[in-house]
């Protein structure tokens, strides 16, 4: 809950209202409390009632009903105090005004909370609604710094931000410069180189120019000579005179040899000219590229040092703006180091002020604790008379129910001032025949003595229990069970002494038959071992011959050379050679129909399969022999085969063939 002024800044309307009622209703507590003081101080005045203040959880009270005074008041004070009501904590307060809004409460500590507004207790102590107040203005201040603190904290972060973009621009825009500065220093090298090649090219030109002209003399020079020899050719054949005379051969090898000059001169000349005017247009060709290389660089000077204008823009900027982020970094910190000063001086407050409101409330509550310990004490004592008062109505009740007697007439004949009579003997215990002895004699009553003697009778009382009824028909049907479990019992006695009798025959008849059949297998294996093993010793040895029922049988094998008894040591063939002679040994002891042998010679040589044949047909005599077998020597003594074969379908057939 906020304190009065929070509540006037939310509703300026309710809390001028809330005002006025405030004001009116402290009036007329004070005025009230003024009268009744005055009042009670008059000489003769009656002497005021007193009403204790409603504690806590307790119903509300109309504050009128609190107020005694003189008559004329009386009147005054019920239509001042008609919507205030009395009640113990704050929190009941809270509750009433939500429920009731046209009442106002009042608290036994003195605040006064109405629909809209809420006041305070008295001024020498600040009430739990100040310090609530209080408390929450402290908070309202501290979060409103907080935000503060936290939009100071965004601006310098945005400032650290932008101050890093600038930096980060003036370093990109030297990094810039430093580059515009290599291209343009590379570009006036490439000026220079192509200036000296402009300049070479020029020389060139000029050189050829007059290569040229001089190649254009030599053809003019010898087309004339040409002409002037073509005139003479043309005279000389013209004129007869002239033909009709020998020729001197010499004049005639001479104009020969004037006019192959003349002709190589004119197709030299012709060369020289085609070549100086091919080297010609390549100069100009050349010279054509260097100028649009020179108005290239030009171009490339010119805008490298728009370039570099616009860096050197672009540097002054960003120096402002770094200039700019540097002050509002300052600034920012400025502010957050004074917004800091501003948190801890609010959060000292906000700490004093908690200290405060602990305080208070650690007092509130030991006030409250000592309050709850006086209405508890107080309520103890009230349900502890009721108890006692409900006792004695029980007890008069009771007297006059079973034993018909008014409590005065109890009490006249069985009271404390009436001696108790003597108790009568316990069990075992004999009475003295003087009537005057002393435990013959009433005693004076002790109140002690006597509720332990009551006590006794009690515990004898129950531990004789409720009477049953019915115990003559249970003790009946519990002795007919006991009678009918009994005959239960002997005939299982009976039958356990015959299944004994019948387990001890079949242990005879077993140990019988075991013993024979151990005494002729033992007896034909010592025949068939050395049948198997010419020179060897076999035998069959009980582990407890005084047990036959529990005994094992152990096999000793001896093969001939060997002093070894034990069957792990002997190898793969001689083992199963041993075992070929126990199963025989078994079989001519207690013979069977046919025998049925998976591949009981596949460890074994030539000679001792030999020997394991001979045996098969002595038992083939009295006995069915199925034999599955690899061996073709096993095979041959057989009257008939069976092949199993699986064709190409993956389908086993059997194939059948008869021997004899």
């Amino acid at each position: 809950m906020r304190g009065p002024d929070a509540m006037r800044e939310a509703d300026p309307g309710n809390a001028d209202r809330g005002s006025g009622v405030t004001g009116a209703a402290e009036g007329a507590v004070v005025g009230v409390r003024t009268e009744a003081a005055e009042v009670a101080g008059a000489p003769g005045a009656p002497e005021p009632a007193v009403h204790r203040v409603p504690g806590p959880r307790s119903a509300p009270v109309p504050a009128a009903e609190l107020v005694r005074g003189p008559g004329e008041l009386t009147a005054a004070v019920a239509r001042l105090l008609r919507d205030v009501v009395v009640v113990g904590t704050l929190e009941e307060a809270e509750e009433l005004v939500a429920a009731r809004p046209e009442l106002m409460a009042v608290t036994g500590e003195g605040d006064l909370l109405g629909a809209h507004f809420a006041q305070g207790g008295s001024a020498g102590a600040p009430s739990l609604l100040e310090v609530q107040a209080s408390v929450d203005e402290a908070a309202a201040e501290l979060e409103e710094l907080g935000a503060r603190c936290a939009e100071l904290a965004e601006a310098q972060r945005a400032a650290s931000e932008r101050r890093t973009a600038g930096a980060a621009l003036v370093e990109e825009l030297a990094e810039r410069r430093r580059t515009a500065d290599r291209e343009k220093s590379k570009v006036a090298g490439d000026l220079g180189r192509l200036g000296g090649q402009a300049r070479a090219a020029a020389g060139e030109a000029e050189r050829c120019d007059a290569a040229a002209a001089k190649a254009e003399e030599a053809l003019l020079r010898a087309t004339e000579e040409a002409e002037e020899l073509a005139e003479r050719l043309a005279v000389a054949e013209e004129d007869p005179g002239v033909g009709e005379e020998e020729p001197d051969t010499s004049v005639r090898d001479r104009l020969a040899a004037d006019g192959a000059n003349a002709r190589q001169t004119e197709m030299e000349a012709r060369l020289q000219a085609r070549t100086h005017e091919e080297r010609v247009k390549a100069l100009a060709g050349r010279a054509d590229a260097l100028d649009r290389g020179a108005r290239a660089e030009r171009e490339a000077r010119a805008r490298a040092e728009r370039r570099r204008a616009r860096l050197r823009h672009e540097a002054a900027v960003a120096g402002a703006v770094a200039a700019g982020a540097r002050q509002l970094l300052a600034h920012v910190e400025v502010s957050a180091v004074r917004a800091e000063e501003e948190r801890g001086a609010a959060e000292r407050a906000k700490a004093g002020r908690e200290q405060a409101l602990v305080a208070e409330r650690n007092q509130g509550r030991e006030l409250k604790s000592e309050l709850d310990k006086l209405t508890d004490s107080m309520h103890r004592g009230e349900v502890l008379g009721a108890e006692k008062r409900l006792r004695i109505e029980q007890l008069e009740t009771k007297a006059l129910e079973e034993l018909g007697v008014e409590p005065a007439g109890l009490m006249s004949e069985y009271g404390p001032e009436q001696p108790v009579p003597p108790s009568p003997p316990a069990e075992g215990e004999v009475l003295p025949d003087d009537p005057e002895h002393p435990r013959n004699q009433p005693v004076p009553y002790a109140r002690a003595e006597q509720e332990k003697r009551l006590k006794a009778a009690e515990r004898a009382y129950q531990q004789l229990g409720k009477v049953n009824p019915l115990a003559l028909e249970e003790f009946a049907a519990l002795e007919e069970r006991h009678k009918f479990l009994s005959e239960q019992l002997e005939d299982l006695k009976k039958t356990r002494a015959d299944l004994m009798q019948v387990v001890k025959e079949v242990d005879e008849r077993v140990e019988q038959v075991f013993t024979e059949a151990y005494r002729d297998t033992a007896r034909e294996f010592e025949g068939v071992f050395a049948r198997l093993f010419p020179g060897g010793e076999g035998r069959l040895v009980l582990t407890d011959p005084d047990d036959m029922l529990s005994t094992g049988v152990d096999v000793e094998a001896r093969p001939p050379g060997k002093k070894v008894k034990r069957l792990s040591l002997l190898s793969g063939g001689e083992r199963s050679l041993t075992a070929v002679a126990l199963l025989v040994s078994i079989f001519k002891a207690r013979p069977s129909p046919f025998y049925v042998m998976d591949e009981v010679e596949a460890a074994l040589d030539d000679t001792n399969l030999q020997r394991l044949i001979r045996i098969m047909e002595e038992l083939q005599e009295s006995s069915q022999l199925i034999v599955i077998t690899h061996q073709k020597r096993t095979m041959e003594v057989a009257d008939a085969l069976y092949g199993v074969s699986m064709q190409g379908d993956g389908v086993s057939k059997v194939i059948s063939q008869r021997l004899h």
